[in-house]
């Protein structure tokens, strides 16, 4: 993936992720000279430190989970099922690679010129380029200078810990260090009970792991529905998963020794007790990466750290825009690559439909998983906007005890008035699948009705959509 001989083009994309690669190979189909810079690999956090390795982790854990109930299918397996951590990276790794290599060549085949470096804003339509050496070394390859009517902005986040909680990569770690290493502790204490935290404890509970799980607010996964929140709750205690919500600790109470970390940690207002772990999990969030690119250089505003911009992902700058984590909000690969499409279409002055982030899907991979769109019956309630809800349970859907994953439910919220769906929230076996149907359905301002009346085959998990459909008018079949 060579830069080609010219620095001139229609639209420069900084940042590789998900939503900038999305943006650049969009922007070559409309017709645009692009070029693509990152000074790290395409793909970006995603693929090689975020959700794909994260995901390839849970599903051999998810996978040991099940061999252990292998007898109740009538599978006979000799001794207890057991796994080797060593391979399960090593395969972690190979899905990694296998993508990334996919990547590289949608790169040539969309013809988008590939820029290896650190790119740096030098005013609206220039970026400098320190490049990378040939054996990848950053900034050992010289300077160029990039010129473009366009640009997007799209590079992204890092992990951020707590103030006065150093990460070491060993004792204190972060969700890079699970998704690059192959060591697994006997002990873990996760801070932060969000998506990403949840994720880690399902997983390392999976495995055999101790874990402890720190929320500072009331409640788990706390943007999901209350309903979903506290079903994931009692899912995680009933399996063995300590959680503390409401925890409260002084980062000075942290202690690193030679076999692990200590803390005092407890409720707000609570008894802290000391707890110790082998290791220490920061899943406390993540921080834009806004310095060093030069914005000072352009008329580029930020809010809260982020870049700001509207529902075009325009910024205060003409001709830059800007995507994906940077700008914040809901921070995942999917909504970045959203906005790098709607960003491509409005350079490319096709006029598309502003971005609507009540329409975005959310998935998070734990055990059970959970999935949402839309408002949150809180949401509602904080709008003013009068509902009916439908709510069907996993256990009475055949194909749910076929496959002896019973738990969970799926929740429908509509207007009161209108009977437009609003939300749809679901915990349970394949959510994160089961909820592209509510995507669409919202897309198209579907009523729960119609949701309803669609037929859904049976026996299959998707029937829950259509039972918690036709329960918000209290019609659903099978319960």
């Amino acid at each position: 993936m060579a830069a080609g001989s010219s620095n001139d083009f229609d639209l420069i994309v900084l940042g590789a992720g998900t939503g900038g690669y999305t943006a650049a190979f969009r922007a070559a189909q409309l017709g645009m000279n692009v070029a693509l810079v990152d000074v790290g690999k395409i793909g970006g956090t995603c693929l090689h430190v975020g959700c794909i390795p994260t995901k390839a982790l849970l599903e051999s854990a998810e996978l040991f989970a099940r061999l252990k109930k292998a007898k109740e299918f009538g599978i006979l397996l000799e001794g207890q099922p057991g796994f080797d951590f060593e391979t399960i990276a090593r395969r972690r790794d190979q899905v990694v690679k296998r993508m990334w290599t996919g990547l590289k060549g949608l790169v040539d085949k969309n013809k988008v010129t590939w820029v290896a470096g650190r790119g740096r804003l030098e005013g609206a339509g220039a970026i400098r380029m320190a490049l990378n050496g040939e054996d990848g070394a950053p900034g050992a390859g010289g300077e160029r200078v990039l010129h473009a009517r366009n640009v997007i902005l799209a590079t992204g986040s890092r992990v951020k810990s707590l103030p006065g909680i150093v990460p070491d990569g060993h004792r204190i770690i972060t969700s890079d260090d699970v998704t690059t290493k192959a060591d697994l502790p006997k002990s873990i204490a996760i801070v932060g009970a969000g998506a990403v935290g949840s994720e880690f404890a399902s997983l390392y509970h999976d495995l055999g792991v101790s874990v402890t799980l720190l929320e500072y607010l009331p409640a788990i996964v706390p943007l999901e529905d209350r309903d979903v929140s506290a079903a994931l709750e009692r899912s995680f205690t009933r399996r063995g998963i300590k959680i503390v919500t409401k925890a409260r600790f002084d980062a000075a109470s942290v202690k690193v020794t030679a076999d692990g970390v200590s803390m005092l940690v407890g409720p707000d207002g609570g008894v802290s007790e000391e707890l110790r772990v082998e290791q220490l999990l920061m899943a406390t969030g993540r921080a834009p990466n806004t310095e060093g690119i030069g914005l000072e250089t352009t008329k580029v505003e930020l809010e809260r750290g982020y870049v700001k911009v509207d529902g075009w992902m325009r910024t205060a700058e003409p001709h830059v825009y800007a995507i994906g984590d940077v700008i914040g909000g809901l921070m995942l690969a999917h909504v970045a690559a959203h906005e790098g499409i709607v960003a491509a279409h409005e350079i490319a002055g096709e006029g598309p439909e502003a971005i609507d982030y009540d329409h975005q899907p959310r998935a998070t991979y734990t055990h059970p998983q959970v999935a949402s769109i839309g408002l949150t019956e809180q949401q509602c309630e904080a709008r003013g906007i009068a509902v009916k809800k439908g709510v069907f349970n996993f256990a009475a859907i055949a194909k749910a005890v076929i496959v002896g994953e019973t738990e969970g439910f799926a929740k429908v919220i509509a207007d009161a008035t209108t009977d437009e769906v609003l939300g749809v929230h679901m915990i349970g076996p394949a959510v994160t699948d089961l909820i592209a149907e509510a995507a669409l359905g919202m897309t198209l301002e579907a009523m729960a009705w119609e949701i309803g009346a669609a037929t859904h085959p049976h026996p299959t998990l998707a029937e829950i959509m259509g039972e918690a459909a036709m329960a918000v008018s209290g019609r659903q079949i099978n319960a």
